[in-house]
């Protein structure tokens, strides 16, 4: 039977981030190729569901490609250069192999 106290003791001891270094120009294009996935048509133009990393989506608004991703909205209004570098880096990196003719 669970206590109140093991629970708390269990949120309070969760995983940290991990201090490791890392290409957070590389993450943001990775996040932006995956937001490719989650893009719809909307009165404003171009959404996608926000479910990704905070900070990088945070850089992602700071470079331009995307709205405020801190509003009350579950998504966030791409861009045109967004819409079409989403696409582009999707293909590139998730994109089905074309496979060489044979000889």
């Amino acid at each position: 039977m669970w206590e109140w106290g093991r629970i708390g003791e269990m949120w309070n001891n969760k995983p940290q981030r991990s201090a490791m270094e890392y290409d957070k120009d590389k993450v943001d294009e990775m996040v932006l190729a995956l937001l490719y996935l989650t893009t719809f048509h909307d009165k404003p133009g171009w959404r996608a569901w926000k479910g990704h990393d905070w900070d990088a989506l945070d850089r992602l608004h700071s470079k331009g490609y995307i709205s405020n991703p801190r509003s009350t909205a579950k998504s966030v209004v791409l861009t045109e250069e967004a819409v079409q570098r989403s696409h582009q880096l999707f293909e590139k990196h998730f994109g089905e192999k074309s496979h060489a003719p044979q000889r």
